[in-house]
């Protein structure tokens, strides 16, 4: 059961990253517009630009869950590849944990900056910039929100395991299955 729920959620991570990684062409793209607008044309927008960093935050925040999904992140192994395997389960589930904790703090101390900004009605303070800037800020609690889902597998999956009698190797889901 366990395993189950953890595959819902990683289907959520992985449509949610696979969508937002796309914004990572579109970065590409205005940045090259971008200079192209400056060097040939010697012009430039101030939206355009702001826009750069608009689109690095979905980039960014939207994609930590879906690169810790596929084990792109930085893991220090050390120690913990000579430590006993319910050793190493234990750590997995209490780290996993950890990072459940950490992204609910977050969500809930970035909604009311994210509403601030909504009731406000906050926009760019450069002429000509872009409006909606609580749609920037509303990354924060998406990323977060979606760490979230992907910590929630994980623990999952780490209690799946702890719980497993001993020497039975815990389900995993290949990187590239879904």
């Amino acid at each position: 059961m366990l395993e189950s729920i953890a595959r819902a959620l990683d289907v959520i991570v992985e449509g949610c990253g696979r969508l937002a990684a796309w914004t990572g062409f579109a970065l590409v793209l205005v940045m090259a517009g971008n200079v192209l607008m400056r060097y040939a044309f010697h012009t430039g927008s101030v939206a355009m630009q702001e826009l750069e960093w608009h689109l690095m935050s979905p980039l960014t925040l939207l994609c930590i869950a879906y690169t810790i999904k596929h084990e792109g992140h930085v893991r220090v192994d050390i120690l913990f590849a000579r430590l006993p395997p319910r050793v190493q389960q234990a750590i997995d589930l209490f780290s996993a944990f950890s990072v459940v904790a950490l992204a609910v703090i977050v969500i809930i101390l970035s909604w009311p900056y994210v509403m601030q900004s909504y009731r406000i009605g906050e926009g760019s303070p450069d002429p000509g910039g872009l409006p909606g800037r609580f749609i920037l800020k509303a990354m924060i609690p998406a990323g977060f929100a979606l760490l979230l889902l992907q910590s929630l597998a994980a623990t999952a999956r780490a209690l799946a395991a702890l719980l497993s009698p001993v020497g039975t190797p815990p389900a995993q889901v290949p990187a590239n299955a879904l």
